[in-house]
């Protein structure tokens, strides 16, 4: 019986839910603003995946006895591996020519992992680190999720026929009740690990592997059948499958609706998506005649884009981000563009290559040599990714590459003096320049965005009778509020520890000057005005005067990449462009009228706004004169925040002295008695 297939049968609920899952995923990548939680779309891949698998590898071992490994790591190979492959190839041969030799380096380390299924675990023990680019610049960083399938379609098979041995249905029991073993203890090692490792709880197989057992506890509850007494309880209840199935697609939809990058995932949060798509894939399992949301999912629209949802899932987020590299914008008219062409792309993909290659059964005539001609297949591709991993070293030789990649990390000092510590320790570390017994002391104090303003500040204090302390946390805002940081994965606890200690600390130093300053935080109204009041609150009686910085404005793109970018395209070709962009941000805006209101509390307070020398007339370059302005898309360079430290000093009121110059500063109205 070689090259029997075991097939399950069509289902059109299931591909509904498949184009339901994929659309939250690529609106959440594409910037839909009410689905910020779309990333649960992956979470149903995981339940669909748990459901199939399972039911097809139950029903073999059910009906031989045993189970033929080799041909179903065929099938999973013929269908998954191509056009994985293809989209390597041509994302790859894209970014060579798009990216700077820089970004290539961490693009092409990704593709060589996920040629070979391993690029969760390549972004699971990615080191952290806050000058780095982040992975959501990856153009490879979704095949995350395919690197968990494979290793579940690895174990999951040897895991059934150790459970289920050669009895068949008669082991049907035990195994539904290792199924539950596996839920609890992966959904309690998630949820635990999602708050003290988050990166292994999102990208961990074993982590997800309760979505999986979720899926398959649905076949082996509702397909198999069963020997208990009495009518099922959806015979006693006919309405209830109904009922179950709305409740399914609104448990998805408050997920995705709900959900955003500021909440713990997948924790319990994961429960979610991943209870809804249970209830969907029961309902369908137990009705005979479609009805409620198994016929909406089997709306022909939905069918198509479920057909084509594992080529989209492919394209579309390379897509999105080489857009961005070519274009220099992010605007939603952009982002569509992308979205309508990655479409199109996995249509191609799709009809030419996923079903030819899925349906050609000439690879279950000889499983072993096929799989073997596709391990060949996945470690040319992985050599091949690693080969322009070393291409990009000569181009990186060039001055001015290294001039642009030297840029990322043309940070103020106080990073190498240890004086900021990220999220790593909640103590407060004072980095002081200076006189100790200076008459004056003036403070820098905030996160990176009042950071990057040393350079400036240390000229602007460098005179007699000045002392500068410097008391910084990267991503930790002035705003007395909890907070959740991207980069870490988690609450950012850290923060509030040191916050409160930092401004006991500052107010026992009673600083002449006070220089405060945030980046853009997602915040309310009155979580701003009110948090950054009590922050104020505390520091106003014991300061001569407080300062709160203007964040600087944000470029739509890594100013030193897309610098890189440009010297590395061909001119010919007409894809050159400017790094710059219309300093035109609403949220912006609005956010310093907030700071300004509770500024207005205190009479010691006000704004100072840099915003001018940093865009001029509203134009913010990545390079200005040959100086590159911004190290990244958001803070900038050490060496361009230097050169405005006159400007800076002629706003605090001190005006611009030279070395020998013996200004009394003690008339100026930041002069206090100690």
């Amino acid at each position: 019986m070689r090259g029997h297939e075991y097939r399950l049968g069509y289902r059109a609920d299931l591909e509904g839910l498949r184009a339901v899952a994929i659309l939250l995923v690529v609106a959440v990548h594409a910037g839909v603003p009410w689905l910020r939680g779309g990333f649960v779309g992956v979470d149903v891949f995981f339940v669909l995946s748990g459901f199939l698998i399972t039911g097809l590898l139950v029903q073999e071992v059910s009906n031989t006895g045993r189970l033929r490994l080799a041909e179903f790591y065929v099938r999973r190979l013929r269908r998954l591996l191509p056009a994985l492959l293809v989209m390597l190839l041509v994302v790859g041969a894209l970014a060579a020519f798009l990216l700077a030799p820089a970004e290539q380096q961490r693009q092409s380390s990704a593709a060589a992992m996920a040629a070979l299924w391993l690029s969760n675990i390549h972004f699971a023990f990615a080191r952290l680190n806050y000058f780095a680019p982040g992975t959501e610049t990856n153009l490879f960083l979704h095949t995350w999720s395919l690197g968990v399938e494979e290793q579940f379609y690895l174990v999951w098979p040897a895991l059934l026929v150790l459970l289920l041995g050669r009895n068949g249905t008669r082991d049907l029991a035990r195994l539904k009740i290792h199924m539950w073993a596996i839920v609890v203890a992966s959904l309690v090692s998630c949820i635990l690990l999602t708050y003290t490792a988050p990166q292994l709880a999102f990208y961990m197989m074993p982590m997800r592997a309760w979505q999986f057992a979720a899926g398959a506890l649905v076949w082996l509850c509702y397909q198999m059948p069963s020997a208990s007494a009495g009518a099922p309880w959806w015979e006693r209840h006919p309405a209830a499958p109904r009922v179950m199935g709305w409740l399914g697609l609104a448990l998805i939809a408050v997920a995705g609706g709900g959900g955003s990058a500021d909440i713990p995932y997948p924790g319990a949060y994961g429960v979610l998506p991943t209870l809804g798509a249970a209830c969907i894939i029961t309902a369908g399992c137990v009705t005979a005649t479609p009805g409620g949301v198994s016929r909406v999912l089997s709306w022909r629209p939905l069918q198509w884009l479920g057909g084509i949802s594992y080529s989209w899932y492919l394209w579309h987020w390379p897509i999105l981000l080489l857009g961005r590299a070519l274009t220099g914008s992010d605007s939603p008219i952009c982002r569509m563009c992308c979205v309508l062409l990655s479409l199109l792309l996995a249509w191609i993909s799709c009809r030419f290559i996923e079903v030819p290659i899925r349906n050609w059964r000439e690879w279950l005539l000889r499983p072993r040599m096929a799989i073997f001609g596709a391990l060949a297949l996945m470690l040319l591709a992985n050599g091949l990714c690693m080969r322009w991993y070393n291409q990009t070293s000569m181009p990186m030789l060039e001055p001015l590459a290294q001039n642009y990649a030297a840029a990322h990390y043309d940070a103020p000092a106080i990073y190498d003096m240890g004086c900021d510590d990220w999220y790593r320790s909640d103590r407060v570390r004072i980095c002081a320049f200076g006189s100790t017994d200076a008459t004056h002391t003036a403070v820098l104090m905030g996160d990176s965005h009042a950071a990057q303003w040393f350079p400036a500040a240390a000229k602007v204090f460098d005179r007699p009778g000045w002392r500068l302390l410097v008391v910084t946390k990267s991503s930790c805002p002035m705003v007395d509020e909890p907070i959740f940081d991207h980069s870490i994965g988690k609450a950012y606890t850290v923060c509030a520890t040191w916050r409160g200690n930092a401004l006991k600390q500052v107010a026992a130093l009673k600083p002449d000057v006070l220089l405060l300053g945030s980046a853009g935080y997602e915040f309310t109204q009155t979580q701003w005005i009110d948090g950054t009041a009590r922050v104020l609150g505390v520091l106003s009686p014991a300061s001569g005067h407080i300062y709160i910085l203007r964040d600087t404005p944000r470029l739509p793109f890594d100013g030193p990449n897309c610098l890189a970018q440009q010297a590395h395209r061909v001119v010919r070709l007409g894809l050159r462009r400017t790094c710059g962009a219309a300093e035109a941000n609403f949220d912006a805006e609005r956010l310093y009228l907030w700071l300004g209101r509770a500024a207005a509390r205190f009479a010691n307070v006000s704004m100072l706004d840099m915003n001018q020398q940093v865009c001029p007339a509203g134009m913010c370059l990545a390079q200005r004169q040959g100086r590159v302005v911004f190290r990244d898309s958001q803070h900038l360079t050490g060496s361009f925040a230097a050169t405005l430290w006159p400007v800076l000093a002629q706003k605090l009121g001190l005006g611009v002295v030279g070395k020998d110059d013996t200004t009394d500063v003690s008339s100026s109205r930041f002069s206090a008695t100690k």
